[in-house]
């Protein structure tokens, strides 16, 4: 019978267990963001944060690398917008939140997940400082720290810095750049709109080289009414049809030849190939 004693000590150790970490973890000390975010959507599906000109406070040297990206994009290329290959766009694009985004708030970590291609954020929030190294990433390194702004007992602003991020890197699809040198530092205020919870914003701070000053952005994000939201796979590489070729970029025609991106474009080294007969 000694087996149901050592049960009966495993239960009670469980219990104690389940009970002290749900002491340590009081869910209502945090703001609900549960379900489905979306970027807030304006007139004809444009996103409402992307309305009216917004215009980065670029040095020259990086003014001048945004008009060539603009340039080669109108001539067919892409500049140096990296993501058409499926790379991560990395920080801060991620929190364009091009697919809908779950945020699961645990005691240690806030985790920021988006279906794209691998956006997903781990921000730690047990206190911990910069580790000496930081491996670099297209995500970063985040440390964050929760808030109660109005001493209420419950936190209601998450603070957030991230470091560490790899490139090449844009801030969106237009090619507007971050420094080459991946020394950016990104500041984040998270927070529900105090008049509709259903409202989520981000105010992003971007200090870089490429700037003549930090650049303050804001984003909003609204929450999906469904109790049940649907969460569709999205792989970026499927049905993708382009193809990069040392630096060029080239297209996977419909019959499955491959196309020149913009006029003149020169066909890629076929050293290796033997010449297929006229």
């Amino acid at each position: 019978m000694l087996y149901r004693g050592t049960i009966g000590v495993l239960t009670i150790a469980i219990v104690a267990l389940a009970g002290s970490l749900a002491q340590a973890f009081d869910e209502s000390k945090y703001p609900n963001l549960k379900g489905k975010w979306e970027r807030l959507q304006g007139p004809a599906g444009i996103p409402r944060f992307a309305l009216g000109p917004v215009k980065a406070p670029l040095t020259p040297e990086y003014q001048a690398i945004y008009n060539a990206n603009v340039a080669s994009q109108t001539a067919g290329g892409h500049g140096d917008e990296p993501s058409y290959a499926c790379l991560p766009p990395g920080m801060p694009r991620i929190m364009n939140v091009f697919e809908p985004m779950e945020i699961v708030v645990t005691p240690d970590t806030t985790h920021i997940l988006i279906a794209h291609i691998h956006d997903n954020r781990r921000v730690y929030t047990d206190g911990r400082d910069w580790p000496e190294e930081i491996e670099p990433s297209f995500h970063g390194y985040s440390i964050g720290r929760w808030i109660d702004t109005d001493d209420d007992g419950r936190y209601d602003l998450l603070e957030i810095e991230t470091r560490g991020m790899k490139g090449p890197r844009t801030y969106d699809t237009t090619g507007l750049p971050l420094h080459h040198d991946n020394q950016t530092i990104i500041k984040e205020r998270i927070y529900l709109d105090k008049a509709e919870a259903g409202l989520l914003h981000d105010d992003i701070t971007t200090i870089d080289r490429a700037l003549t000053e930090p650049w303050t952005v804001h984003k909003t994000f609204e929450r999906d009414k469904s109790p049940q939201p649907s969460w569709l796979e999205e792989v970026c590489e499927e049905h993708n049809e382009h193809v990069r070729i040392g630096t060029e970029n080239y297209f996977l025609g419909a019959n499955g030849v491959l196309m020149p991106t913009h006029k003149d474009q020169a066909p890629p080294d076929l050293r290796y190939f033997k010449p297929v007969p006229k």
